[in-house]
């Protein structure tokens, strides 16, 4: 049997638990004298032998059961009455004992629980009952079993004055050996208090004792309670008076080994401990790291600091705080990829069919990045250009990248900067505040291993700033190609070179990007798609793409094309194509779902389908308005989610030429208005238009759609247009729609988003468009299958843009203005 103690080496922690769920026979105040009235005893009983310790009446133990006789017999009694006699086995041999290698006395033994053990042996939890005497063995297979004779515990009920300073001296004794032992845990001087009865007391104090085998199992075969007690109090004096030689000799030795002696002595026995369970020693360790340096391809300055700081980290003392600060600062030198490079692929026709595979459209950006490729071919070596990707969301900015990276053949990483606000993100910690960790450039440059991936920082728009620093001007040095080959971690303290990282910057919005960031990086604009794009797309990529991650296969089912634009007109509203793959992964779980129930579904899904699988289209394509009023006119806008078209209409009534604006304008679009009606005031007479009605009549212009914010210099000329129009009473010409900005001396300024303004118009039915004549070149580089049945003017001034869109026609019932004469306020004349 092995020690009781590494039962609890094995046992898991629900069978640990399980404890609380043993039922003990109470032995110990009343009752260790007369437990033979607790149950009838046989006068044969199966017999266990076991090694190593001694079984006392009334004490728990836990006993490993490895022998295959042993767990047989275990097994059976469990099943049964659970009674087993226990005998201690003279010898230390692990083979199965005969009789003659047992004692003759032992104790009877009731199975309070029974383990299973994950290595085949059994343990089980015995409580002591009574002792006996082996008369004879009468069978030895499967198992032994013994006639016995029960032997009688003789312990006085009540005990005299010398009997009591026994027992007394028993207690005194026991804890006087807790105070010397520290090993022994605390617990026990809890169990000592707790011990009434005397008998208890000594079998408890001879099961615990530290003394040899053969003396334990003569304190079993001593009948006479009190002279076991004596025999007892012998054992526990040596044992006090080694513990106290001991506790001398300790105090001795230590006052001789000064301070060094001791640590050299704890650092080798700790090296002796790492060894045994397999751990790296601190010197092992370093040795590690010196390799690793040694193999690093760093400049003599990198090789010189990180000498010095191993050196450092040699002499600090391993137990301390500031060691594994210092090893996590040299693992981080040895880690980063200096000047380790990944060859770049010069395959341009190769490099082209990747980005053509993995992205529809975006020409002007790929176009840079063969650009790119091709200088980097025909030099070999170039500063790495800071590309800024700048479009509304789901246009594959951020996917770009990963195509980027595999057409050069580099690895990859992302950074995002939403919400950024300590420069430490950027920069790193100094390495004396608590916790310090080096900004995350360094850390994805080490985790990419390599010194020149291709490294996209996402959302660089939306960087913000607060107490803890500007991260926007921290990240000039990381994106300034002339500064970024020495850019300095304040965790790393040394130089590090980013000038080979290409960074890839992706932006929503270039107002809120800081002017000196924006400054270092090349902007190239992703417009959103077209109709005729996203439909590809959709085929090409996000349908094939859904059906796969779903579970299914190419042939299950397909859409047509008009599907397809059904799913992008009625329930996305959007410049990129994030919105159209959740809308068309609904469409793959339907069918899924179709396909796992066993359904009729539609293997070539039309229009209707889509109607019949998401519902009811969510968006409405806005539509072009007849030309029935004066004063309403169609301008186009771009949101961050693509173009639009918006109405501005305009009303006149009678008042004392107050200007009134509404539908949540912005500052810049009231100005715009203002400046348009300063326009028409100053040039009146060119228009037919009577002067006074500016005085006279009231103006109000009312953008529709009041809960949506909107801004901007682009509806400059619409609402010039518009108040022309409510002025005049004449006509705008039917079908038309118009962008651009106006000042006040009626010059017509370009404006951004032609791309998706002009979509908006294509998909409201709109076919002609006023625009500045410098947005000319955003109009050329457009498809121009994108933009047939679209005609374009191109006018420099506010004069070209009136005599486009207004009609000599009036409106039907135009209004008939009654205004009065200023020499003569009494007299009045139609107008």
């Amino acid at each position: 049997m092995n020690n009781p103690n590494d039962l609890f080496k094995h046992l898991s922690l629900s069978d640990i638990s399980d404890f609380e769920n043993i039922e003990l026979i109470p032995i110990g105040a009343e009752g260790l004298e007369n437990n033979d009235k607790m149950s009838v005893l046989s006068d044969e009983l199966p017999i266990l032998p076991i090694r190593n310790i001694v079984l006392f009446p009334g004490m728990v133990i836990p006993i490993t059961v490895s022998r295959q006789k042993s767990v047989r017999l275990v097994k059976k009694a469990y099943k049964g009455d659970r009674t087993i006699g226990v005998l201690v086995q003279a010898n230390n041999s692990k083979e199965e004992p005969q009789p003659d290698d047992l004692y003759k006395v032992g104790t009877v033994a009731h199975i309070v629980k029974m383990f299973v053990l994950p290595g085949g042996n059994t343990t089980i939890i015995v409580q002591g009952r009574k002792r006996f005497e082996v008369r004879e063995f009468i069978k030895t297979d499967p198992n032994l079993i013994a006639k016995v004779n029960y032997l009688e515990d003789n312990f006085p009920k009540k005990l005299n004055k010398e009997n009591k300073a026994l027992v007394s001296t028993l207690k005194e004794s026991a804890l006087k050996i807790l105070n010397l032992n520290p090993e022994i845990p605390r617990e026990a001087q809890i169990a000592l208090d707790n011990i009434d009865s005397s008998a208890f007391l000594v079998h408890f104090l001879s099961s615990n004792i530290n003394a040899e085998l053969k003396d334990k199992q003569e304190l079993l075969e001593t009948l006479d309670g009190i002279e076991q007690a004596t025999h007892l109090l012998e054992y526990m004096m040596k044992e006090i008076q080694h513990l106290e030689l001991k506790r001398e000799i300790q105090s001795k030795a230590s006052s001789d080994i000064d301070q060094q002696q001791r640590d050299y002595y704890i650092r080798q026995q700790i090296k002796v401990l790492q060894e045994e369970l397999g751990v790296e020693s601190p010197e092992q360790e370093l040795d590690g790291l010196r390799a690793k340096g040694a193999k690093k391809k760093w400049s003599k300055e990198v090789n010189d600091f990180f000498l010095k700081e191993l050196s450092k980290l040699q002499r600090t003392n391993a137990m301390s705080g500031e060691y594994p600060m210092l090893m996590n600062f040299v693992e981080l030198l040895v880690d980063l990829p200096w000047s380790e490079y990944t060859k770049d692929h010069f395959d341009l026709v190769k490099a082209k069919k990747i980005l053509d595979a993995d992205h529809f459209g975006l020409e002007k950006v790929k176009e840079r990045i063969i650009e790119y490729l091709a200088v980097l071919k025909m030099k070999g070596d170039m500063k790495a250009p800071i590309l800024c990707l700048y479009g509304p969301p789901g246009v594959g900015k951020t996917s770009l990248g990963k195509s980027v990276a595999k057409a050069l053949g580099r690895k990859y990483v992302r950074m995002a900067l939403g919400g950024l606000r300590d420069e430490a993100e950027i920069r790193g910690h100094r390495k004396t505040y608590i916790g310090a960790m080096p900004g995350k450039v360094i850390q994805n440059i080490k985790k990419s291993g390599s010194s020149n991936p291709v490294f996209i920082l996402d959302e660089i728009d939306k960087v913000g700033s607060d107490h803890r620093g500007d991260p926007s001007s921290a990240l000039l040095e990381v994106l300034d190609p002339e500064q970024n080959n020495s850019f300095m971690d304040n965790y790393l303290e040394v130089e590090f070179d980013l000038s080979r990282v290409m960074f890839i910057a992706t932006a929503n919005n270039l107002d809120t990007i800081h002017p000196a960031l924006r400054d270092r990086m090349e902007i190239i604009e992703v417009s959103g798609y077209t109709m005729e794009e996203k439909v590809q797309i959709a085929k090409k990529h996000l349908l094939p793409k859904q059906k796969k991650e779903h579970g299914l296969d190419k042939a299950d089912f397909s859409m047509t094309d008009a599907a397809i634009q059904k799913v992008v007109e009625g329930y996305t509203r959007e410049s990129g194509v994030r919105k159209l793959e959740q809308e068309l992964g609904k469409v793959v779980r339907k069918i899924t779902k179709s396909i796992a129930i066993g359904e009729e579904y539609p293997h070539k899904l039309q229009a209707t389908d889509v109607v019949r699988l998401l519902g009811q289209e969510n968006f409405e394509n806005d539509s072009y308005e007849s030309n029935e009023y004066a004063g309403v006119v169609t301008g186009l806008a771009w949101t961050p989610v693509g173009g639009d078209i918006l109405f501005i209409e305009t009303l006149l009534n009678r008042g004392k030429g107050q200007l009134t604006l509404s539908g949540q304008l912005g500052d810049v679009m009231k100005e715009s208005a203002m400046a348009a009606l300063s326009f028409l005031k100053a040039h009146a007479d060119l228009l037919d238009i009577d002067y006074r009605i500016f005085d006279q009549y009231n103006l109000h212009i009312h953008v529709p759609a009041g809960a949506v914010p909107k801004d901007g210099p682009s509806a400059g000329i619409t609402m010039l247009t518009a108040i022309a129009s409510a002025l005049t009473q004449r006509r705008v010409k039917l079908n038309l729609a118009m962008t651009g900005e106006i000042t006040l001396r009626g010059k017509v300024l370009p404006v951004g988003g032609i791309k998706e303004k002009i979509l908006a118009a294509k998909r409201a039915g709109i076919k002609e468009i006023i625009l500045c004549h410098k947005n000319k070149k955003d109009i050329e580089e457009i498809e121009p299958r994108y933009i047939t049945d679209l005609n374009f003017y191109y006018v420099e001034n506010a004069m070209e843009v009136l005599t486009l869109a207004l009609l000599h026609e009036k409106v039907k019932n135009p209004v008939n203005f009654v205004l009065q004469d200023e020499a003569k306020p009494n007299s009045s004349v139609a107008v």
